[in-house]
C-alpha cells in the first residue's frame, strides 16, 4: 500500500483531519472525494467538496518525494478544477503535507506568489508537535513518519488515548492505527500488530479481524449443514454447525499463528465439548508456541 493511500483512507474515514490541520473548527456537511478532471490526464486525489455553492473547497495532495514540478502540476488540476466545476464554491483553499521539509521542491517558480499566499497551506508532519499533545486524527498522520523503532510505542499510545478519550469513531481509529503499522511492520500478522497495541482478548474478539474469520469459519459450516438439512431435522443440523464453526475458527487462528498443525493434535481439537472449544478460544490468544496448546489441552483432559 502506498503511503498516500493511508492518507487517503484517513481523509474519507475522518473528513474532520483537513480540517485540524488547519486549526478551524470542522464545517458541517463536507465530503471527500478523488475527482479525475475529464478530457485531461490529470487528477486530483483529495478534495473535499462544500455542502453548498456558498462554501470553500479544499484541495489536498500528500507529497513525501521530491517531485520539482509538482506545483505545476498542482496548480494546473486546481485552476482546470475551477473552471470545471465554478458553480459548486464561492473560494477556494490547497493543503500541501510534507514530511518534512526536505521534500519541497527547490525552485517555487514561476508559482512563488501562490506558494506564498493565504491559499496554500504547506504542512510538515515532523513539525506538527508531540503524539501526546496533536488531535488524534493529526497524531495518526504523524505516526506515518515515525522511525520503525518509535513506532510500537507511539502506536501503543495512539490506542490507549483511543480507550480512553472521548472520540468519535473509536473503532475506524483503531483501524487506521493498525493499518499504518502493518505498513511498516510487513511481516507481522493483523493479529500480532493488534497483540502489540496492548488489544485485549476481549477487544480482540470485537475487532474487524477476529469477527472475519470468525464469520468466514461460520458461513463454511452454514454451507454444508445447509447441504445436508431435512426439514425435520434443520435445528438440530444448524447447532450441531454453529457448535463446528467455533471449532473452525479456533483452528484457523491457531493456523494463522503457527502454521500447519499437527494431524493429532487438530483431531484433539475437534473432540473438545462446546466448553472446552470455547475456553482454548480465550486462552489462545495469548499462546506463543505451539507447545503451549498441548499443555492446555493436557490440563484440560
Amino acid at each position: 500500500m502506498r503511503r498516500d493511500s493511508l492518507f487517503y483512507q484517513l481523509f474519507a474515514q475522518l473528513p474532520q483531519t483537513l480540517f485540524d490541520l488547519l486549526g478551524i473548527d470542522t464545517p458541517q456537511g463536507y465530503r471527500f472525494e478523488s475527482v479525475e478532471l475529464k478530457q485531461t490526464a490529470f487528477r486530483i486525489d483529495g478534495v473535499f467538496v462544500p455542502p453548498d455553492p456558498s462554501g470553500t473547497v479544499y484541495f489536498c495532495e500528500v507529497q513525501f518525494q521530491r517531485d520539482n514540478s509538482f506545483y505545476e502540476r498542482f496548480f494546473a488540476e486546481i485552476f482546470l478544477y475551477l473552471r470545471l466545476y465554478r458553480q459548486t464554491f464561492s473560494d477556494w483553499q490547497a493543503v500541501v503535507i510534507y514530511p518534512h521539509r526536505q521534500v519541497e521542491q527547490v525552485s517555487f517558480e514561476p508559482y512563488e506568489m501562490l506558494v506564498n499566499s493565504h491559499r496554500l497551506h504547506r504542512v510538515y508532519l515532523n513539525e506538527l508537535g508531540s503524539l501526546e499533545a496533536l488531535p488524534l486524527s493529526l497524531a495518526l498522520m504523524q505516526l506515518t513518519v515515525l522511525p520503525e523503532a518509535e513506532m510500537p510505542t507511539a502506536a501503543r499510545l495512539l490506542a490507549e488515548r483511543t480507550r480512553t478519550e472521548a472520540v468519535p469513531r473509536p473503532e475506524v481509529i483503531m483501524e487506521l492505527i493498525t493499518t499504518i503499522v502493518l505498513y511498516k511492520f510487513t511481516e507481522l500478522s493483523r493479529e500480532e500488530v493488534l497483540r502489540m497495541l496492548g488489544f485485549t482478548t476481549e477487544e480482540l474478539k470485537r475487532t474487524r479481524f477476529y469477527r472475519d474469520v470468525y464469520a468466514e469459519a461460520r458461513e463454511e459450516v452454514y454451507a454444508e449443514a445447509r447441504e445436508e438439512a431435512y426439514a425435520e431435522v434443520r435445528e438440530e443440523v444448524l447447532q450441531q454447525g454453529l457448535q463446528q464453526g467455533e471449532t473452525l475458527v479456533v483452528l484457523r487462528l491457531l493456523r494463522r499463528r503457527f502454521g500447519e498443525l499437527p494431524a493429532g493434535l487438530e483431531e484433539r481439537i475437534r473432540q473438545l465439548s462446546p466448553p472446552q472449544i470455547e475456553a482454548l478460544a480465550e486462552a489462545l490468544l495469548d499462546f506463543t508456541a505451539l507447545e503451549e496448546v498441548f499443555a492446555w489441552l493436557e490440563r484440560s483432559s
